[in-house]
């Protein structure tokens, strides 16, 4: 059996995951793709099922008369220049789809167990004075700087804020792929993380690719919406040229949350060159040296053009850094999913409250036996 598909149907599905249909070609059951362009072959129902597997298109879309327009299903406030991002990529778009059905799924499960609203979530507003708003995050997460100084490097450093987070109520999810599927790598410069905001199941997503002392940033930055009880997706950095209000209002909370001003005027130098200062800040706080900039911008020991011609050339020296990935399954999925949310529907399906097709699903995991071992690694199953 054959599908009649509209070619723009099939030119859209390639756009949309920025493959040409040259390229796609390659690919042996894809061979005559041109043909179903053209109109002179039309796929079979199977040829139609794996283009839409490589493509990360819904099958269902194909049947349509039309290409649709799709949009991120939050608020977006991510910009280049003063104009929003049109054409969300599929990686993006899953990622936000599997988030939201983790969190409603957790707030089932909050319900279940009579947990209350958490009082912080939307605490705020854009007239609060930004010192006092992380000062107000800094005492719910118990955030003290000092004691980050003492951390051996930014890894553990992010892995301490995340454990505050979590213990507070909040889910915090870190990734660099699509779920678990390592073939899917999610693109920083497309977006860094996203908030969204509720009363009993606030999540925070962290784009993993980025590196570990720009991951906090972007945590501070989601957690100030979260403040605000705004969800929103994101892609601003400590120095970006920031037009929307609220994205302004959180980018200044979150700078002030991991160096504040005075505990910064305390420790610079001032007579050392710029790359020593911004190393030697850098460590304390555990912060990217984006952020330091910002900082000393802040506290005017750098002009306006300094700033600038300061962060082009050290976001150049970053981006040139080679990152590593990978590591123990047991491990990164916690991280990948949240201990919060890990913990919570491995309990409930062990009680069988919830079906194990739906903790696997949620999860991103396929066996019985990854699904036991990631309990015994949560300590929940013995």
């Amino acid at each position: 059996m054959r599908a009649d598909v509209k070619s723009d149907l099939i030119i859209w599905a390639c756009e949309r995951v920025g493959e040409s249909v040259d390229s796609l070609a390659q690919k042996q059951p894809l061979r005559k793709l041109h043909t179903w362009i053209t109109g002179e072959t039309k796929p079979t129902l199977k040829q139609l099922e794996y283009f839409a597997k490589v493509t990360h298109t819904p099958f269902g879309y194909f049947f349509l008369p039309q290409p649709p327009k799709e949009s991120v299903p939050i608020t977006d406030l991510r910009t280049i220049g003063n104009e929003h991002i049109e054409n969300p990529s599929p990686d993006l778009l899953d990622t936000l789809y599997i988030c939201q059905q983790r969190q409603e799924w957790y707030q089932e499960f909050a319900r279940f167990m009579g947990e209350t609203p958490l009082p912080f979530v939307g605490s705020a507003s854009l007239k609060n004075n930004v010192i006092e708003v992380a000062q107000s995050i800094s005492k719910a997460l118990g955030f003290d700087v000092e004691a980050r100084c003492e951390m051996a490097n930014w890894t553990e450093a992010l892995r301490h804020f995340i454990s505050q987070a979590d213990s507070i109520g909040i889910m915090v999810m870190v990734s660099g792929i699509v779920g678990s599927n390592t073939h899917r790598p999610l693109n920083p410069q497309e977006f860094r993380g996203f908030a969204l905001s509720d009363q009993l199941a606030p999540l925070v997503f962290i784009n993993g690719k980025d590196t570990k002392a720009a991951q906090m940033f972007t945590l501070a930055h989601e957690l100030a919406h979260i403040w605000l009880g705004e969800t929103a997706l994101s892609d601003i950095g400590p120095v970006s040229s920031v037009s929307n209000e609220v994205e302004l209002w959180c980018n200044e909370v979150a700078a002030e949350l991991l160096a504040p001003l005075d505990t910064l005027a305390n420790i610079y130098r001032g007579d050392i060159s710029l790359r020593e200062e911004l190393d030697l800040l850098a460590k304390y706080f555990k912060v990217s040296t984006l952020v330091i900039l910002r900082r000393l911008y802040d506290a005017g020991k750098l002009t306006h053009d300094e700033l600038w011609i300061a962060y082009e050339a050290e976001l150049k020296r970053l981006l040139s850094i080679k990152k590593t990935s990978g590591g123990n399954f047991y491990l990164t999925l916690p991280v990948r999913v949240s201990k919060r949310f890990a913990r919570a529907i491995v309990c409930s399906t062990l009680e069988g409250q919830t079906l194990h097709r739906d903790a696997f699903r949620l999860l991103g995991c396929s066996k019985i036996s990854a699904f036991h071992e990631l309990g015994r690694q949560l300590g929940v199953l013995y």
